[in-house]
Parts: C-alpha cells; sequence; structure tokens
C-alpha cells in the first residue's frame, strides 16, 4: 500500500519522484529522521548561544565517532575544505584571516589521482578553495607507498583520502598504510567519507580528522560532521572566523546533526537492512521476467553493510539500451531516478534507502511497464543525453 503522508512537492510546483538513487545531493540526499524533524521544528524559533550549541555539538559527535572533538559546517564538501585550512593555519587567527592566501604556510595537499572524484564538484576544488595547492599522488590505477613518501616535503601540510563509489576501487594505498607513512613525516591525514556508515573505524586506522554528511545515511538536515583530534577540529572550527564563515551552518543544522547522532545508536540496523532486502528481493523476482533485463543483488563498493540491486540491460534482448530506459524512467509519471553513474557500461543501480512505504512496488511497476513501452523504439545515444543534460544545466534558470 502507498503512504497517505502529504506530499509538498506539487505546491511547490516539483515533480513527485521516487529516488532509488541512493543519498544523492542532487535530489535532496535523504529522508531525515522523526527525531531531527523534532528538533529542527523546536530549535528554529529560539535564540541559541552558536558557540555553546558547537560544544554541545563537539560532545555528541566525540562520544558517536571515539574523537577527540568534533565540530558543524555546511555539508562535508565544506568540511574538507575547513580541515585543509585548520592543517594550515593551527588556531592561529591572523592566519586564518590571511587565507586564501597561504604566504608563510605549509600549503601543499596530497591526494591519489585514483581519489580526485567528481562528486558534484571535484574533490580537488574543495582542497585549492581554502588556498592549498593539491599535489597529486601515483597514477590513476596504480598508487604505492613511495609514491606517497616522494611526494611528501617540508611545505606539506596535510594529505586527503578519499573513499567513495566514485574512487578507483583497486591499485590504491590502503588507509592505515596511507597514515603511517604521512604520519613518519609529521604529516596529518583528512578523510572524506561523506556517504559511509562507519563512524569510528577511519579515525582507528589512523585518520586524523574523518568529515561525514549528516543529511546521508545519518538521515539529517544538511550540514557536514568534522571528527579528529582535538586541535585540528579546534584549527578547522576556527574557520569560521575567516573562509570557513562563507560555509557556516546554522542552528538548525547543527541541533539537527545531534539529533540524528543520537538517532543513530538508537536505531535498529538490522531491521532497516531486512526492509532494504524485501525490496531487493521484489524487484529482483519481478525483473528477471522482463525480456533483456538481469537483475542481480550487489554489495556496497566501499563496504557499507548494505546491498542493491544491478540491472544489466542486455540491448539485444530488450532491444533498448541502460541509458534510454533510465532516461525514461526519469522523465516518466512518476518520474524514477535511478543510480546511472556506470550506465554507459550497459547497467544501472536500484538502491532502496530512501524509499517511503509503498513506492518499491510503484519502482516494480514502472519499470516493468517502461522497459514493455519502449521497447524497439529509437532512442538517443548516451552522447545525445548527456549533451541534453548539459544544455539543461547551463539554461538555468530557464528550462529547456
Amino acid at each position: 500500500m502507498t503512504s497517505n503522508r502529504p506530499d509538498i512537492r506539487p505546491r511547490l510546483g516539483l515533480r513527485s519522484v521516487i529516488n532509488v538513487s541512493g543519498t544523492m545531493t542532487s535530489l535532496g540526499a535523504s529522508i531525515v529522521v522523526p527525531e531531527a524533524v523534532q528538533t529542527v521544528e523546536a530549535v528554529l524559533t529560539e535564540f541559541v548561544e552558536i558557540n555553546e550549541l558547537h560544544r554541545r555539538a563537539s560532545e555528541e559527535i566525540a562520544r558517536a565517532t571515539g574523537a577527540e572533538a568534533g565540530c558543524i559546517t555546511a555539508s562535508c564538501s565544506a568540511g574538507v575544505t575547513i580541515s585543509v585550512a585548520g592543517c594550515m593555519t593551527g588556531a592561529d587567527l591572523a592566519r586564518i584571516e590571511q587565507l586564501p592566501d597561504t604566504a608563510g604556510m605549509k600549503n601543499e595537499v596530497l591526494i591519489q589521482v585514483g581519489h580526485m572524484v567528481h562528486y558534484g564538484a571535484p574533490i580537488e576544488q574543495a582542497i585549492r578553495l581554502s588556498g592549498a595547492k593539491v599535489v597529486p599522488v601515483g597514477t590513476s590505477t596504480y598508487a604505492q607507498p613511495y609514491h606517497l613518501a616522494g611526494k611528501i616535503t617540508e611545505r606539506t601540510a596535510a594529505a586527503v583520502y578519499v573513499v567513495s563509489h566514485h574512487a578507483v576501487h583497486y591499485g590504491q594505498i590502503e588507509l592505515s598504510e596511507f597514515c603511517a607513512v604521512c604520519h613518519a613525516q609529521g604529516v596529518p591525514v583528512i578523510v572524506d567519507a561523506a556517504s559511509e556508515y562507519d563512524l569510528r573505524g577511519f579515525l582507528a586506522k589512523g585518520a586524523d580528522l574523518a568529515v561525514y554528511s549528516a543529511h546521508k545515511f545519518l538521515g539529517g538536515p544538511t550540514a557536514g560532521i568534522v571528527a579528529g583530534r582535538k586541535p585540528l577540529v579546534r584549527a578547522a572550527f576556527l574557520q569560521n572566523c575567516g573562509i570557513g564563515r562563507g560555509m557556516k551552518v546554522g542552528k538548525e543544522g547543527i541541533a539537527g546533526a545531534i539529533a540524528v547522532l543520537d538517532a543513530w545508536a538508537a536505531r535498529d540496523h538490522a531491521a532497516v537492512r531486512a526492509r532494504e532486502r524485501s525490496c531487493l528481493e521484489l524487484w529482483r523476482e519481478r525483473f528477471a521476467a522482463v525480456p533483456g533485463l538481469r537483475p542481480s543483488i550487489v554489495p556496497d563498493p566501499t563496504g557499507n553493510p548494505l546491498d542493491r540491486l544491478k540491472v544489466d540491460v542486455v540491448e539485444a534482448e530488450a532491444r533498448t539500451t541502460a541509458w534510454a530506459l533510465a532516461a525514461a524512467l526519469a522523465a516518466g509519471d512518476p518520474p524514477v531516478i535511478v543510480r546511472d553513474h556506470e550506465v554507459e557500461h550497459g547497467y544501472f543501480i536500484l538502491d532502496p534507502c530512501n524509499l517511503h512505504p509503498g513506492e518499491a512496488e510503484v519502482v516494480a511497476d514502472q519499470i516493468t511497464a517502461t522497459a514493455k513501452r519502449i521497447r524497439g523504439k529509437p532512442s538517443p545515444s548516451l552522447q545525445e543525453l548527456e549533451r541534453r543534460r548539459y544544455e539543461a544545466l547551463l539554461a538555468w534558470p530557464d528550462r529547456l
């Protein structure tokens, strides 16, 4: 049965999309958990001392992650920027106000080439926003500890390590070894763990700072969570007096992050996985009967404790392509947005983590009906679809 919850989107002139892409910023990230909704509603009408609220958040972050301290910022991307900035300035307010001019500071930041991802913007840009210089390590598919050690100089301020499905998943330096090489020469390590479940493991493996999105698996309002060693967290927090001012987070974001971290500890994760598994089994059974669709359940590529459904589209049998089916689903009624990051390889992914009650059945019906409707019909090339997407972006706020 479908949910009878009120839907504000039509009143805002928006389509009522169904998200099976995952915790994507472009779709609003996640369904915010009730505890955070209630906390945000309650704090919005009150005045608070922001730095005291930040101090309370630090306590909650420390409890949840095992870190010495933590702070909240506008997003995980902002968290990377202020973390890099903090590694360059320390708690020196004069240097903080000097950024992005890094004269007189260590200003080089190391990152493996295979970790130079694009998550809607390049990770290198998040680093450069602080004034730092990006120093690539290794090649896209091959990086070794000696590559990392060879790039460390007296100008090295920090190293960034990215955990993401966008990153290359072979031929990279493992985190604990990455940290060991950096620490041997006094270089702090920042982990970009935007969409990761593990709130403790990256720090336990040696990271000095770990940065998360509050608005992804945690299910909070948009915010970034920085956790780690107290001096570095303090230096990152103090960027609010400098370049971090434009990345500040409001009382609702801080209070919401506190609420979701508390709720995370009490969440029945086994029950969540069971609900997701039932969706995956439903889809696998339904799509196995559709000509040309090959559904299979696959694990998360970064080790998060969840599975997704991979739908291979065999063009000769489906008489359409994976990208044509994904585009038709996005244009449907209701629109179904799949994870199509690697659609050129002939498949897309379905993620059940952001479904409201009854939507799994709607997704099954939509994919089955759409595959039948477009079967054998001419479809645009992948290049044409990408061109249309690019042109639509550049035409904003006009609609093509």
